[in-house]
């Protein structure tokens, strides 16, 4: 029987797979250390944080040489489960809780990602720590402050069909962040229904959320 992960994306390494099976050990037992998941989300790990955060390279390909960033990843997602399946893309994962850090580094170091680096600081006093193609967020904050906050951050030259921008997971309705955005959104976002990629029932009203930086 295959994995969720493997069902929905067969083109997986072994190698791939066997990182994305030591997730859940990993995170169950820095879980008892460091609760950075809630009881019932790590019974649900595999669909609730992996899958979930692979629904974003079901919108855009990160290219090898990309630059991506995770903004308040807390325990690493989305970006240690994109960091395995995109591992000649460079990811910097960032959160304000020191512990929360600690988990994504050792993590990370557990299962070899040499393309992830984690930074302990609140956005809001962020330093400018290079240029990114994305910033990333899964419920971290209203698009608005995403866009604000992460725009400084993003390179001006683009090398994905999707121009450099916010890439946000976001659930339920979305239409008062989205009226809330400069030029009320409009011609800046793109919405994409989870359930399209993915058929199971936590998925219902969830979806990957893209805004033009």
């Amino acid at each position: 029987m295959p994995s969720i992960i493997a069902h929905y994306f067969p083109k997986l390494t072994a190698e791939q797979l066997s990182k994305f099976e030591q997730l859940v050990p990993l995170y169950t037992e820095w879980n008892e250390k460091i609760n950075v998941i809630s009881r019932q989300d790590i019974e649900n790990l595999t669909e609730r944080h992996v899958l979930h955060s692979l629904a974003i390279a079901c919108v855009v390909g990160f290219s090898p040489n990309a630059k991506i960033m995770d903004l308040g990843t807390g325990g690493g997602f989305p970006g240690i489960p994109l960091a395995i399946f995109y591992p000649e893309t460079q990811f910097t994962l960032v959160d304000a809780t020191g512990k929360k850090i600690r988990v994504v580094e050792e993590v990370a170091l557990a299962l070899g990602l040499t393309n992830v680096t984690a930074i302990h600081a609140r956005v809001e006093e962020l330093k400018m720590i290079g240029q990114y193609d994305f910033v990333l967020s899964r419920g971290v904050a209203p698009l608005d402050k995403l866009l604000f906050w992460g725009r400084k951050f993003l390179k001006k030259k683009h090398i994905h069909a999707l121009p450099n921008g916010i890439i946000a997971l976001k659930g339920g309705d979305l239409r008062p962040e989205i009226n809330a955005l400069p030029g009320k959104g409009g011609n800046y976002t793109d919405v994409f229904p989870i359930r399209e990629f993915f058929s199971e029932q936590f998925f219902e009203e969830k979806y990957v959320v893209y805004v033009q930086g």
